[in-house]
């Protein structure tokens, strides 16, 4: 399709500028930090922004082509929208409008368990083509029943989320009341008055709810005692014990998100697992972990034939991409990055940020004359 993006808003950082003064402080924050002093999610983008890229000038370049085979189909681009909590919060219908933008720019959504819309209503809007990120139930019943609601809205993709077996402690979400059970204090209350756009539209929309969870949720809760019920309903530590039974019920594709380890990915390799995402959730769990790409690198050298490897957390940028498919990535998705240019540009958000990534992307390509996404690893610049 033809790419079309606003001009005023050529960069990511120029739609996090927008999002900024468009959405109340308490929901940027909660987008926008990581835990404890943000160590890790600023470590992140800054050591993926180290890894430099070859030229190839004098070759014979027959043009360049980001089409990428990921599970048996070809994406228009080696990208794709990672799953989001919450993502009503910083835009009503969220979900709705990067599962649409995905599905017409014939890139990969994830659904996250608690993002706000439903299995079944991504799965319209995508035909099927949406990926769903189990957060592990307590229980099996429970478990068992998100999966098959999965299965029958043609889910081709699980992600099983094996990186938050504690919450993260996010000083700036503990401050505006967002940690569970969430609170709306006076400060929050005079922030939305002060983004009228922000406030009319979910005012319309309703308040933000974990839509794919209400068939769980006991009628009547109210806000202090949901979050009781989120603790005692899912628990976020996984296992091979509790891995192993996934795999037996799921028929497609299964991807682990989260791994930041040779031995993690030994044990999904042994477990069956079709992929893995290298991932540190974005900055948000473990603020003394390394970085994504640091992990990335020895992970795909060593396993990249026998799993399917990617990667998120950090990627900002076209030029972002292009250094983590060189560095070994196969595949990359981004999560902040899309919800600022929602939270920016509501409705048409998800089409313009996917529009410049790809721009951005197919530059790098034919300025460094790679003609494939397979090709990038030749471009890396490596120091002995």
């Amino acid at each position: 399709m033809k790419l079309k993006y606003n001009p005023h808003y050529p960069s990511v950082e120029d739609l996090i500028e927008k999002a900024k003064r468009k959405i109340p402080k308490f929901a940027f924050e909660y987008l926008d930090g990581g835990c404890n002093e943000d160590v890790n999610l600023r470590r992140n983008t800054a050591e993926i922004r180290e890894v430099e890229l070859l030229p190839q000038y004098l070759d014979v370049h027959k043009g360049s082509d980001m089409r990428t085979e990921l599970f048996g189909h070809t994406y228009d681009a080696p990208f794709g929208i990672a799953p989001v909590g919450l993502q009503g919060l910083m835009w009503p219908k969220a979900p709705e409008i990067l599962a649409k933008a995905a599905f017409e720019h014939n890139i990969p959504f994830i659904l996250s368990t608690v993002s706000t819309s439903s299995i079944e209503t991504i799965s319209e809007i995508t035909e099927g083509r949406a990926w769903f990120q189990l957060y592990h139930p307590t229980e099996n019943r429970l478990r068992d029943d998100i999966i098959k609601r999965a299965e029958a809205a043609h889910c081709p993709v699980l992600v099983i989320l094996c990186d938050v077996p504690t919450f993260g402690y996010r000083p700036r979400d503990i401050r505006n009341g967002l940690a569970m059970p969430p609170k709306m204090s006076l400060r929050n209350i005079l922030q939305i008055m002060g983004k009228p756009d922000w406030a009319i539209k979910t005012l319309i929309n309703g308040q933000p709810a974990f839509e794919t969870l209400k068939p769980y949720t006991p009628k009547g809760l109210d806000l202090r005692r949901l979050g009781a019920f989120m603790d005692q309903t899912f628990s976020g530590r996984l296992n091979e014990e509790k891995i192993a039974p996934i795999r037996d019920m799921w028929k497609g594709k299964i991807v682990l998100k989260g791994v930041a380890s040779e031995s993690d990915t030994q044990k999904a390799i042994q477990l069956g697992l079709d992929g893995i995402i290298v991932s540190n959730h974005g900055g948000r769990q473990l603020d003394a972990g390394q970085s994504t790409i640091k992990p990335l690198t020895s992970i795909a050298d060593k396993y990249g034939d026998k799993i399917k490897v990617m990667m998120d957390s950090g990627l900002r940028s076209g030029p972002d991409i292009a250094r983590a498919l060189a560095s070994g990535a196969g595949f990359t998705f981004l999560g902040r990055t899309f919800m600022y240019g929602v939270a920016a540009l509501g409705s048409d958000g998800g089409d313009h940020t996917i529009s410049i990534l790809k721009t951005q992307l197919q530059q790098v390509m034919e300025q460094i004359c790679c003609e494939k996404v397979s090709d990038f690893p030749k471009h890396l610049v490596t120091y002995k």
